[in-house]
């Protein structure tokens, strides 16, 4: 497998529809977190989407039987996170993987050197879809978020051939989502 540049990254948006929508170059620098196209990645943007975690009604969290009750929906252009706590939310872009690319998601750094911690899984062969995007505010203190904003970066891994079974082919629980989406089994 190989970390895929920008040209790569450019040819497949356009050409396959890989990140919809897609911004051309990096965006915002000194006025937002920046967002778009940059060197060996695309760094995506958080929605104005939320879902803001609460332990009001639960004393322990399972990832078999997660209650919607445990969170509170949220829509603004700032997000604020409670101390220790997470929310999740969505990208704006829409993802299409090929079958034979890998994608890996990280944190970008003005957020980390504030204690904020972007959890995502990797995108898998054939996947397609919004992200859902876990955000950690690991301080003591309330932490903001900015929506449509740059929250974290993908890096695409191609291989030399495609998998055999893909996201896709197995028709994977989390294939199309298109809104934040609660774990499922």
């Amino acid at each position: 497998m190989t970390i895929k540049s920008d040209k790569w990254i450019r040819k497949m948006a356009r050409e396959y529809k890989m990140i919809e929508p897609f911004i051309d170059s990096n965006v915002g620098k000194g006025e937002a977190v920046s967002f778009g196209l940059s060197s060996y990645g695309y760094d995506l943007r958080v929605a104005d989407e939320y879902k803001i975690f609460h332990n009001a009604l639960n004393s322990v969290i399972d990832p078999k039987k997660i209650d919607s009750d445990s969170f509170i929906d949220f829509k603004g252009d700032v997000c604020i996170i409670p101390p220790n706590s997470f929310a999740l939310a969505r990208s704006v872009e829409y993802f299409r993987i090929p079958e034979n690319v890998l994608a890996i998601c990280v944190g970008k750094s003005t957020y980390a050197r504030c204690g904020i911690i972007t959890n995502v899984t990797p995108f898998e062969p054939g996947w397609e879809g919004y992200v859902t995007l876990e955000i950690s505010n690991t301080t003591p203190l309330p932490a903001k978020i900015y929506s449509n904003e740059g929250l974290c970066q993908v890096l695409f891994f191609e291989s030399d051939e495609a998998c055999e079974v893909s996201y896709r082919h197995k028709k994977g629980k989390y294939q199309h989502q298109t809104g934040i989406t609660l774990p499922r089994v």
